[in-house]
């Protein structure tokens, strides 16, 4: 067999494509010989600014509902004021302890089904807690410096690698970007013959 290989995810938790690829992105892992390298990024990076965002955004909430309905999930978007920075910086501690597939997804659930503002202290480190996370060890995370300082490095990353926005799926020099490139993700990895079998 091959060596594994190892797929850079660009993440964004303000995303609502990332909100519908945290519904089958985890079979590149599950389903390949591939290892996870997380990028989450905070704030606007990965994103539309917000000028064009703000003019995006009903065709983008049309687009994402025709998406979510095929796919059989629930949509009610967060507030537009949401900051996904604690979030990506909660992330990394996730991550950390072995908790970062659950944490993404219960993490995008409470925000994009539930509609609820990740942006907001308490409500993350409830979601935290609820997973197994310290609550003291997770306020920490998502205030510290380095931890901020290591998702504006990821943007950084991507953008000299040519990603233009999130989700997006590094393998070498092949990138896909969006959550309907996730096939394409795994029919590469199938023609690198690193199926599970």
């Amino acid at each position: 067999m091959s060596e594994p290989a190892d797929v850079h995810v660009y993440f964004n938790f303000r995303s609502p494509y990332c909100y519908l690829a945290s519904k089958t992105m985890f079979r590149i892992f599950d389903d390949y010989h591939a290892n996870l390298v997380w990028r989450p990024l905070g704030s606007w990076d990965g994103r539309s600014p917000p000028e064009i965002a703000i003019k995006k955004l009903p065709v983008a909430r049309q687009d994402m509902a025709r998406i979510a309905r095929r796919m059989g999930i629930p949509v009610n978007p967060p507030p537009k004021t949401t900051d996904p920075t604690f979030a990506g910086a909660g992330s990394l501690l996730a991550e950390q302890k072995g908790l970062l597939r659950p944490y993404i997804v219960e993490v995008m659930r409470r925000e994009w089904a539930c509609g609820e503002d990740i942006g907001q202290e308490d409500l993350l480190i409830d979601i935290a807690e609820g997973l197994g996370l310290h609550r003291d060890e997770f306020r920490e995370a998502i205030h510290d410096s380095s931890n901020h300082a290591r998702l504006q490095s990821n943007w950084h990353e991507a953008d000299e690698k040519g990603v233009v926005g999130v989700p997006s799926f590094v393998i070498g020099e092949e990138i896909f970007w969006g959550q309907d490139r996730i096939d394409y993700v795994l029919e590469y990895l199938g023609e690198m013959r690193l199926a599970r079998l």
